[in-house]
């Protein structure tokens, strides 16, 4: 398991859930002692991100990742894109414009990111989210359209807020750190109705507020998130939540990158570096800005008609605004004596998303063997309006290291005020279909079949001219699937094979497809990939291990015209090649370990850029090798200490790969104590060593990752 924000762990504290057979199983082995989370892999849960047939891990034909609650508190992990660290072979980088994840040599579009199952299309909306109201992030990797939609040929991420549960339980952290760090959270989930009433409602509430935690200059951080619930159950099967989220951040001043020294590609080997002396400083305006409001509204019936057959409903609403002000990008002059600031955007997004999905599960016999099918249907509306102003000349240049760069609107010329560009509309209907088919008491068969017909609709706010016609619309119709054959060797051992296929938009996302876009992508990407894999238990329950192989191709993608470099054709391929191996030992009742490598082989096999040939060439921002290592050791009873190092590949700036990011380590370090069972005191060190590393990489910038932070949480259940 990856472990990119290592804390400490986690003691028990009052969770109302029934524990997971992989909880238990860690009872078992630790004796009287604490069990450690990040012990055994969770191979008997189950994951709906997976397969809809309620399969759990072990039984789906997959490589399927769940962090839960209890490894989101072990590892410290303070947001989304932390999470996503504890899924092997993921890295994860959050420039405020571009934030993304890398996975399985694919990003982008290509990596799908869900929100409880669900799809806004569009990068943006995956910023970091302070992680305290989600329960858990599940992973599928490879290609997994035929789930939720076109994406997902690298991977699919879906993040599950909390949502309330019968119980009565309380509470509570308070977190202080390096570089300003504040944060206050709050959780409670109660019973509303009496001991004796017909109908039980049980209401959840979660809220958290955090400040601060940046070691560049002039970088101020507030993000406020509330998660509420209602769950109902009306009897005769039937059950009903209401569920409503609501996220705001503000970012005054925020980092894009740290120029990079000339010679970029130092003494001709592709390697680049920054000054250290500018490592913290801020060439961003006065008084940049990023803000975001999003709001979520969920209304969730389930239906359990009988032992055999179930319904679920779920009408979905979503709804963002963000706002940018800022200078983006910096360079050094040839001689690094000064550096250079340009790109001025003045932005506002504004993104609708309504929906609704009917799901249906239905237990079977197919000539005297267990068949299980799920099915549903999804239809919805997706709208953004964009209003950029923009402009791309030289805002000034400044002192690297004792400079002033003014207000945005002084030194940039734009004026205040946002006029539309250009309206998207999406509209998306998918039937899918799933079955699982027992053909022997050791082997299964795992199929599934989705049908989506998407319609792109383009309305231009502004002048028509050649190539920005008053609308424009488009329609896709793909179809992806999944088979996948499972081998029970024994009840805690299985090995599998499948083959999926995906589809994903040619450039970008349909979201925030340009005319351009849509006019000359007639049709979406195609993607592919076989995958033979195995999960097992061993070492009478003390060992868990999981190993995938994988071949993924995509084709269809936007290449440059040869004849024309104003144009694209849809004739560029990629591909990826890779193996991902997890283990989780319970080594003693003390003493824990997880770890995990992946490693792939991505390449262009058809792209042009420039009028050249990129055939070979790794896509940037892919590092080849991923690993990690968390160990945990109990010293008494109400002491713990941790550690884990995380390695990161070398990463590439630019699609001809001439350069590049070495390879770094970061090593990270926990202590945590129980002063009582209801309350712990947890204190972190990350990136123990102060690493320089950049988390994404332009032509002339780093995004660099977090310099060496302390920090102490006190965790109170009441």
């Amino acid at each position: 398991m990856a472990l990119g924000s290592l804390g400490v762990l986690a003691f028990p504290h009052g969770a109302s859930a029934a524990p997971t057979e992989a909880e238990l199983a860690t009872v078992q082995v630790t004796e009287s002692s604490t069990p450690a989370p990040l012990g055994l892999l969770p191979l008997r849960q189950s994951a709906s991100t997976g397969s809809r047939l309620g399969l759990s891990i072990l039984e789906t034909p997959a490589s399927v990742q769940v962090v839960d609650r209890a490894t989101i508190e072990a590892t410290g992990a303070q947001d989304t894109q932390e999470m996503l660290r504890a899924v092997p072979g993921v890295t994860a980088y959050s420039p405020p414009g571009n934030p993304g994840v890398s996975w399985r040599g694919f990003s982008g579009a290509s990596v799908s990111q869900l929100f409880n199952g669900i799809n806004v299309q569009y990068s943006i909306a995956a910023r970091p989210v302070d992680s305290w109201i989600y329960d858990r992030v599940e992973a599928i990797g490879g290609a997994s359209s035929f789930l939720y939609g076109a994406g997902g040929v690298g991977g699919t991420l879906n993040y599950i807020t909390k949502l309330a549960e019968p119980g009565d339980f309380s509470e509570g952290q308070v977190t202080l750190g390096s570089h300003g760090r504040k944060q206050a959270s709050l959780g409670l989930n109660r019973r509303l109705s009496g001991p004796d009433a017909t109908n039980r409602h049980d209401l959840r509430l979660d809220l958290s507020h955090s400040e601060g935690g940046s070691a560049v200059d002039g970088v101020q951080r507030h993000a406020t998130q509330l998660a509420a619930s209602l769950r109902s159950d009306l009897g005769s099967g039937l059950t009903h939540t209401l569920a409503y989220e609501w996220q705001r951040e503000r970012v005054d001043r925020p980092y894009w990158g740290t120029p990079l020294r000339n010679p970029i590609a130092g003494a001709g080997t592709g390697a680049v570096s920054i000054d250290p002396a500018t490592r913290e400083k801020n060439y961003n305006a006065t008084d940049g800005l990023y803000a975001q409001q999003v709001q979520w509204l969920r209304s969730i019936t389930e239906w359990r008609a009988s032992d055999r057959l179930q319904w679920s409903n779920t009408f979905y609403a979503y709804s963002a605004l963000r706002d940018y002000r800022n200078v983006e990008n910096y360079r050094f002059n040839a001689d690094n004596s000064a550096v250079i600031r340009s790109s001025a955007l003045l932005q506002r997004h504004d993104q609708h998303l309504v929906g609704d999905r009917v799901e249906g599960r239905y237990r079977s016999e197919l000539a005297g063997h267990r068949s299980d099918w799920a099915f549903g249907f999804d239809a919805s509306v997706n709208r953004q309006t964009r209003y950029p102003n923009s402009t791309s000349a030289t805002i000034g240049t400044v002192n690297p290291y004792d400079f002033t760069v003014g207000d945005f609107y002084a030194s940039s010329g734009l004026q205040p005020g946002f006029n539309a560009d250009r309206e998207n509309r999406i509209r998306n209907l998918a039937l899918y279909l799933e079955n699982r088919t027992a053909l022997t008491d050791a082997w299964s068969l795992v199929t599934a079949l989705r049908h989506e017909r998407i319609d792109l609709n383009l309305t231009n706010r502004r002048s028509v001219a050649p190539g920005m016609p008053a609308s424009f619309s488009r329609s896709y119709q793909p179809t992806t699937g999944r088979v996948g054959l499972v081998w029970q060797l024994t009840p805690e051992a299985m090995l599998y094979g499948q083959f999926a296929t995906a589809a994903d938009p040619p450039s970008g996302m349909l979201a925030t497809a340009s005319f351009a876009d849509a006019m000359n992508n007639t049709g979406l990407t195609t993607g592919r990939q076989w995958e033979l894999g195995a999960k097992w238990q061993f070492w009478q329950g003390k060992g868990t291990a999981t190993l995938a192989a994988y071949d993924i191709q995509r084709r269809n993608i936007a290449t440059q015209d040869p004849l024309d470099s104003t144009r694209t054709l849809l004739v560029g391929q990629q591909s990826s090649r890779g193996l991902e191996a997890a283990v989780g030992l319970a080594l003693t009742p003390r003493w824990s370990l997880r770890a995990d490598w992946s490693a792939n082989r991505a390449r262009y096999d058809d792209y042009r850029q420039g009028g050249i040939s990129m055939a070979g060439k790794r896509p940037v921002n892919t590092p080849a090798t991923v690993a990690n290592l968390w160990t945990s050791y109990q010293l008494t009873p109400a002491l713990q200490l941790s550690a884990g190092l995380r390695h990161v590949g070398r990463i590439y700036g630019d699609a001809a790969n001439t350069q590049y990011w070495p390879a770094y380590t970061l090593l990270d370090l926990g202590l945590a104590w129980r002063i009582d069972p209801r309350m712990t005191l947890q204190a972190r060190l990350r990136n123990a060593t102060d690493k320089v590393y950049a988390a994404s990489l332009s032509s002339t910038m780093a995004y660099l990752g977090t310099a060496r932070a302390a920090e102490l949480s006190l965790h109170v259940a009441f």
